[in-house]
């Protein structure tokens, strides 16, 4: 009783997964080790808002997060964001072990000089120490992040404007990685979200990502198809898509080209994963993002990759909120993974 009453209360961050198409939020609580679900959002982004990944259409972007932060029926000021695309950058960096954060960051600023394309000045640059080096003997592992200014500043200004107060920007397939190693149900896991524009690859082994990986791939292509089609708007066809709604033919005409094409860019993402980590082939794959919502996704990868491939539920394990329709939840929870991972950053301590 004494340590509850003198325990430090955390204040919850709100997970904002801001993707191509969607806004995502999940807003969690914990008590000791146990999560729980207590709200969560999936709204539309109207238009096409993004360019490579960029935010082109703020005042759609805008309009999404303030109709998710609507239906969340919650108040929560502080959030935690993520970024992706060509001008993030992370590298795995060696150390001498041992040293402080302040003698890290000198020698990191080094390291991104060369490391990194665009001038220091003109990016952010964060670290982390991961432990000691299995492939450096007597060197640590610390992962350098670097993204433009311009990417984070943007969706700061936009957090700002919307009276939200980002204390965390993460990058997306590290925050997939936290998804994993929170509540996923193995330590080593493989794992790949499937977007409107990508395919974004993370591996976690005993609580690390050791491996990402994004690549130019996505649902926008099959829904672009069947748009032409049915002669629809492409939200409409991407919200019946996810719903299973979609009228009949379409897994006979255009689901088979795209699964095809799903396969083997997954394939080749498998394959870069094998070689760069020098790990063999997983037996399983789990499945996060949009496209992992789709009916039947799951077995007609399982059949085409010949490996498990399991859909990713963040929630799976959790305890849920009396309020959340359960239904509901488990139609988008792979939607979810991200915005998931970022939310549970609400309770472990990060660089200020």
């Amino acid at each position: 009783m004494l340590d509850k009453l003198f325990s430090k209360r955390t204040t919850p961050l709100l997970g904002l997964d801001i993707g191509t198409r969607y806004v995502k939020a999940v807003l969690l609580s914990k008590s000791g080790d146990r999560f729980k679900l207590e709200a969560y959002a999936c709204e539309p982004i109207s238009g096409n808002a993004f360019a490579d990944r960029e935010i082109k259409d703020f005042d759609a972007v805008s309009n999404a997060i303030r109709k998710a932060k609507l239906s969340l029926k919650k108040k929560c000021k502080n959030a935690a964001i993520a970024i992706s695309g060509t001008s993030v950058i992370t590298k795995m960096v060696f150390m001498d072990p041992d040293q402080s954060d302040h003698e890290l960051e000198s020698q990191i600023e080094v390291e991104a000089d060369s490391l990194i394309p665009y001038p220091l000045d003109e990016v952010y640059l964060d670290f982390e120490e991961l432990g000691d080096s299995k492939s450096h003997a007597g060197k640590v592992d610390v992962l350098l992040s670097a993204a433009h200014k311009d990417i984070v500043d943007g969706r700061v200004t936009l957090m700002r404007e919307l009276e939200l107060e980002p204390k965390v920007v993460d990058v997306e397939v590290y925050s997939l990685g936290t998804a994993l190693m929170q509540f996923a149900e193995e330590s080593t896991v493989c794992c790949i979200s499937i977007g409107g524009s990508q395919l974004q690859f993370t591996a976690v082994e005993d609580n690390k990502v050791i491996y990402s990986k994004e690549h130019n791939f996505g649902l926008d292509s099959l829904v672009r198809d069947l748009a032409l089609v049915y002669g629809m708007e492409p939200a409409e066809v991407e919200k019946q898509l996810l719903a299973n709604t979609l009228p009949e033919g379409w897994r006979q005409q255009n689901w088979p080209i795209f699964l095809a094409n799903l396969q083997q860019q997954m394939t080749r993402a498998l394959q870069m994963y094998v070689t760069s980590t020098g790990r063999e082939r997983p037996q399983q794959l789990l499945l996060a993002g949009g496209g992992a919502a789709i009916s039947g996704i799951a077995a007609d990868l399982e059949q085409e990759l010949s490996m498990d491939v399991v859909v990713f539920n963040p929630f799976a394990q959790m305890q849920v909120s009396d309020q959340i329709n359960q239904e509901s939840l488990q139609q988008v929870a792979p939607q979810l993974a991200i915005a998931a991972g970022l939310a549970s950053r609400s309770f472990e301590s990060w660089h200020i």
